[in-house]
């Protein structure tokens, strides 16, 4: 993975979830804002601490994570 520096984790920052650093904006909502359709520039309009660079940092972070998720292991329920 390419060394994603604008996203922290710290278990005293917004427990533990992943946040653009020097922020307590969570990865989690970049996201819910990406998937309720605003965009890059909405966001960053809503939060102008942001930059494009760590809206699309927290989108690399969620791949990363989700890539590596494996819901249907044979050792899963159901």
């Amino acid at each position: 993975m390419a060394i994603l520096d604008r996203i922290q984790i710290n278990p005293k920052i917004c427990l533990g979830q992943p946040v653009v650093r020097g922020t307590r904006i969570t990865v989690s909502v970049i996201l819910k804002l990406l998937a309720s359709s605003r965009s890059i520039e909405d966001i960053t309009e809503l939060y102008p601490e942001l930059e494009a660079a760590d809206i699309q940092d927290a989108m690399k972070y969620a791949a990363w994570v989700v890539s590596d998720y494996e819901p249907f292991a044979e050792d899963s329920c159901c």
